[in-house]
This record gives C-alpha cells, structure tokens and sequence, in this order.
C-alpha cells in the first residue's frame, strides 16, 4: 500500500496518470512514447485500463450468424509489467466486473501478486455495444462494490475454494471510482455518494474520480463525501479538451456538463489546435485550483497522449 501511504504522508499533491493499451497489433513502444515524457514530473503510479471482448457477428451457410469474441487492446497485465520494470514506478490495472466470473477473477488477481503489482482500480465496467445495460457473466461479480468485497478476502487470505489450508493473504491496495456529477445510472447525487461510501466500507482504500470541467462540482463532491463518512483520499481526474470532437463527445459519452464559461470559449474555436489550447490553458486553471484545495494528487486520463498533459504539467508540477 505504499502508494495510498505516500497520499496520506505528503502535504505535496502527486502526479499521476492513466493510458490505454496499445490496439490489437501495435507494439508497445507507443506506450513508451506516451510516458517518457511525463516522467520528468514524477508520476506516483500509472494506471492502465482493461478492455473486455466485443461480439461481431459472421455471416456463415444457410443464413446462420457466428458470435465471435474480439479484444481490440489485450495487454493490461503485460504492460503493468513492463512499467513495473522499466520505469520502477507503480501500475495500477483496472480490474473490471464485465467478462469475468468469481474464479477468474481471482485467478487474475494470483497473477498480479505474483507480479509483484499489488495495486488495483476496482471497477464496474461499462456494457458492451451489444447490451442495452451491464450483465455481469455468470457466477462473476454485479457491482464494484462485490469485486471490492472478493478483493479484501484474497487480502486476508480468503479464497474461494475453502479447502485451502493456510493461505498466503494477498497485500492489494483498492481504488474505486467516483463521480462528481454522479454515475449516470444513479438517480442523485446522495444515492451515489451512498453506493460510493458502501465500497469504502467493503475496503477500498482511495477514490479516483471521472474526469470533469467544473472545480466546484469536485469541491461539493468531496464536502458531501466528508459529511457521509468517506474519510479515504480523493483523487481528481481531469481530461484536457483536445479537439473539436471532444466537445460533443465528452458531455455524451461520460455524461458530464462543460461549464458556459469554457464553451464560451471553444464555440470560437475554427480548429482542432485552437481548442487544443483553450482545452491546456482551462486544464492548467483547474489543476493550479486543485492544488490549492489541497488534493492529495492529480490524475490525469492522456488515452495514450501525452503532449497536452506534459504541458499543464509543466505548469502545475
């Protein structure tokens, strides 16, 4: 757990960040070239996410249909890894709900302690295309919180076959996720804030929160996660508006809401580098915010881009 320590023992924020997978077929020198450059700043971990299968389906004879299992970026486990031993920094995979059964999952989690990479990111998941909402695989996990709950028990030596005989406890540290604008499933803010304080009490030891454009929405958040018990960090993550298609894609796709003082400024935007920017120099604000709130890091999503990360860093770290 020596990287909630560090958050815990620093009055300094910390710098950290999360890439993805390179796709099917790319070699991971684009990972690389995505964290040279932000090594200068010190990162305190690097989260990698997980991709679970997509289904296509193939026209076969006779009109039948084949469901074929696709995974368009494998390598989470692989590229911690390799992080671990290049960079001697800490990685942190996502382990996610969708895709898994309860023995999977923990086959996984072996995996990862005998890797030597003892921090994890519990998640959900998201449904796949094809599902109109998330079905967890059976005998896997429902919630985060349940995969939080399997977690604690491989921590204190409790495994699934209940035959084992003096298991070796696993030493994970557990972030979940939080939502200063709430999960969009959620019907409010307190009914999110209350499943949110059910995965601190099942173990988790730190909150990383989906991106937003608005501090004080991160601010009401922690003050209304402080009066309902949560007492664990709270980390922000932030995303620099990176393009014009960002504009309308990053409400949409994460359910979230672009302050009138920041689409102000995009809606003069002609192209992709003007927004660009306007999205750092926004970034570079609120980061400069947070650290004056005092948060105890700043995580930034980069999606395997580091440029406009690696300049609200200079500015910020």
């Amino acid at each position: 757990m020596q990287v909630i320590n560090s958050l815990l023992n620093t009055d300094k924020t910390l710098f950290s960040f999360e890439l993805l997978p390179p796709l099917k077929g790319k070699s991971i020198d684009s990972i690389y070239n995505g964290i040279d450059p932000l090594m200068e700043f010190k990162p305190a971990f690097i989260n990698v996410t997980y991709h679970r299968e997509e289904f296509i389906y193939k026209k076969r004879e006779k009109g039948f249909l084949e469901k074929i299992s696709i995974k368009k970026r494998p390598g989470t486990v692989g590229i911690c890894a390799a992080i671990k031993n290049r960079y001697d920094v800490e990685a942190v995979p996502h382990l996610i709900c969708g895709g898994f059964n309860k023995e999977e999952t923990e086959n996984a989690l072996i995996d990862l302690n005998f890797l030597g990479i003892d921090n994890v990111l519990a998640l959900r998941g998201d449904p796949i295309k094809t599902e109109t909402h998330f079905v967890p695989e059976d005998g896997g996990n429902k919630y985060a919180v349940d995969l939080v709950k399997q977690i604690v028990d491989l921590n204190n030596g409790i495994y699934m076959d209940e035959n084992i005989e003096n298991a070796n406890p696993t030493n994970f540290s557990i972030g979940v996720a939080g939502y200063p604008e709430k999960h969009f499933e959620s019907p409010n803010m307190q009914a999110d804030i209350k499943r949110l304080k059910e995965k601190i009490d099942a173990g988790a030891h730190y909150v990383v929160t989906q991106l937003f454009y608005d501090n004080k929405k991160f601010f009401d958040f922690v003050t209304e996660c402080r009066k309902a018990g949560i007492d664990v960090p709270i980390i922000p993550g932030m995303k620099p508006i990176e393009s014009l298609r960002h504009i309308s894609f990053l409400p949409k796709f994460f359910h979230i809401d672009l302050p009138s003082e920041l689409t102000n400024e995009l809606d003069k935007c002609k192209s992709n580098d003007d927004v660009k920017e306007v999205g750092i120099e926004w970034a570079i604000q609120q980061s400069k915010e947070l650290k004056e709130f005092g948060v105890p890091c700043i995580h930034y999503y980069t999606m395997g881009k580091s440029s406009a990360v690696k300049n609200i860093a200079s500015e910020v770290f």
